[in-house]
């Protein structure tokens, strides 16, 4: 017995030992490796900033930090290119489509190669956050899993959806946040055998986290001030406030990573991306990195680090200055995270997120305070940002809600973040209906929605449904070779090629009916003067919503599938409409 076969003997005595129980063994699996990835990725950051620190300490440690995104970005680059030459995802956008195009398999050196380029690229400064990759790093431990076992598609895109919320638990320790991730973002379809699993990923996950990191939280906030009534209408107006940014953000974003696709030599965006961003974090060191610990800082009424070792630190206890430096920083991260994407850096956009939250409330808050309209609490009111940048930058309102509750404690806030998170949500989609994840997906209509009817339609493949037992005739051949294949075929359509295979009309029973019988004609009728061009085709590469449009839109009940003039085959409505059914079933079966 060779190895591959018993190797699938044993997986297949393992699922049936196991049981209908095995997804749950499964899940938490997933959830503890997923939670040793995270507690890697965090260690590797901070190891690598250590080590920056220490090569710092001289005199002329802040024009270093002119160099260090770029080096980093460099080294994320030069080990795509050289050592994996293979490319690596941008977080959760990758995610995303694996379980739209590639039926949820993510290659496996994912699971090590998102990991190194983010610790890399944030490590060394990039502005980016470590949420993405870990989130993509962990779908690919759910996708090599799922292969291991031999699941089919379904299986593999939940185990997908399991180890995202495990990421997600284990990153921000926040387990129900997590779940909420996986609903809203990776927009997994909730059922109650659905959810135990995802229960089951993100407790082990957060364990594990809790085991390697510690048990607080990400931002442990003391005595936070209860909301007043009063207040709620600033949170309100705070909610419309964060859309606004949320807008400009993905716009700029989209806009500035449109730019750097269009260069494409590699040096040339990372000379460009680098040095932009050298600049930004020169001139700004808060866009340094992640941001965490300038966010817990500025959580805890320490704004001081936001001048510290800049041209402009006498200005700290300027009110204006202040004021002024938060809009600026505010307006310059997405410029920051952009580039550091455009350059050739591997993260997420949940850090700059948060960053963006924490900055847009306190300059809420302080602004509303210094005019005197009101006596806002500043901690509350950058907790809310929070929420609302999340809310509007991902169109995830629920997941914003969740997470700044569990990262802070800030539980009593409910009332506050739920507003804010809403009205950001509402006030982005009001001009952007597809958040800075889906956007790509959307234009290429290879977005996954809760819609089960549009899903099925897009994980259907014309390639899997062409039928190919089509007899084909020449236009230059005759009547009666015509009807010589007619005998021979189970068909009434005969495709019309010639010897390179391009594609010139089709034939049909109908059209000879009355003449095949009569062999006077057999030698002079050309097949070319009977062929008529059909009123629609199919490309191999067409959606099949597409395809599903021209068969109502005909009529016809089959049609030609021609890639480059060549034909490849035949689709018919009865074998779509039959692969559909049986997709949605095996969609739809828990």
């Amino acid at each position: 017995m060779n190895n591959k076969l018993f190797l699938r003997i044993s997986i297949l005595r393992i699922k049936k030992l196991i049981g209908e129980q095995f997804i749950y063994y499964v899940s938490i699996l997933i959830g503890i490796l997923v939670g040793i990835a995270a507690m890697v990725i965090k260690r590797g950051v901070e190891l690598v900033q250590y080590l920056l620190a220490k090569l710092s300490e001289n005199t002329l440690s802040d024009y270093l930090y002119f160099f260090y995104p770029m080096i980093g970005i460099a080294l994320a680059v030069l080990y795509i290119n050289y050592i994996i030459k293979r490319k690596v995802g941008h977080g959760i956008p990758s995610v995303l489509y694996a379980i739209a195009k590639e039926n949820g398999i993510i290659p496996k050196h994912t699971i090590f190669s998102s990991i190194i380029t983010s610790v890399f690229t944030v490590g060394f400064g990039g502005s980016v956050g470590l949420e993405g990759p870990i989130v993509v790093s962990g779908a690919a431990i759910g996708s090599s899993v799922g292969q291991a076992f031999r699941l089919n598609y379904r299986q593999i895109t939940h185990l997908l959806a399991i180890a995202s919320a495990a990421a997600v638990a284990a990153i921000f320790k926040a387990p129900i946040a997590a779940i909420v991730f996986a609903m809203e973002v990776i927009m997994i379809d909730l059922t109650m055998v659905a959810l135990i699993p995802l229960l089951l990923a993100s407790v082990s996950a957060v364990i594990t986290s809790y085991i390697f990191m510690g048990r607080g939280a990400v931002y442990a906030i003391q005595n936070l001030e209860p909301f007043a009534i009063s207040d709620l209408i600033w949170y309100a107006l705070l909610g419309i406030f964060a859309g606004f940014i949320s807008i400009y953000f993905t716009k700029v974003y989209i806009y500035i990573t449109a730019l750097f696709s269009k260069i494409h030599r590699w040096t040339v965006r990372l000379l460009i991306g680098g040095t932009i961003l050298g600049l930004l974090v020169f001139l700004f060191p808060t866009l340094f990195g992640e941001g965490y610990h300038f966010i817990n800082a500025a959580l805890h009424g320490d704004i001081s680090l936001m001048f510290a070792n800049t041209l402009y630190s006498e200005f700290e206890n300027e009110i204006w200055m202040i004021l002024g430096m938060m809009l600026v920083i505010i307006l310059m991260k997405v410029v920051a995270t952009a580039v550091t994407f455009g350059a050739g850096g591997v993260g997420g956009v949940f850090a700059p997120a948060l960053f963006l939250g924490v900055y847009a409330g306190l300059f809420f808050a302080k602004a509303v305070n210094i005019f005197d309209f009101n006596s806002l609490s500043e901690t509350n009111f950058a907790l809310a940002g929070m929420a609302g940048l999340i809310s509007g930058i991902m169109q995830a309102p629920l997941t914003g809600i969740f997470l700044i509750a569990e990262i802070t404690t800030g539980y009593h806030l409910f009332i506050p973040l739920m507003i804010t998170s809403t009205l950001a949500y509402v006030t982005t989609r009001l001009f952007i209906r597809n958040s800075i994840y889906t956007y790509e997906l959307a234009a290429r209509g290879e977005l996954m929605t809760h819609d089960k009817d549009k899903t099925v339609m897009q994980l259907l493949r014309v390639a899997k449904v062409i039928e190919k037992d089509f007899k084909t005739i020449g236009p230059d051949k005759t009547l009666g070779d015509l009807v010589k294949i007619v005998s021979q075929s189970k068909r009434n359509i005969f495709p019309v090629v010639d010897e390179e295979n391009v594609f010139y009309g089709i034939v049909t029973l109908d059209v000879i009916r009355t003449i095949m019988f009569k062999p006077e004609l057999y030698n002079e009728v050309k097949i070319k003067d009977i062929m008529f061009t059909p009123l629609a085709t199919v490309g191999p590469d067409e959606s099949m919503e597409e395809v599903a449009n021209k068969f109502n839109n005909t009529g016809n009940f089959t049609m030609p599938v021609i890639q480059d003039k060549k034909y490849i085959g035949f689709v018919s409505r009865a074998n779509v409409y039959s692969a559909y059914r049986t997709l949605l079933k095996d969609f739809s079966d828990d």
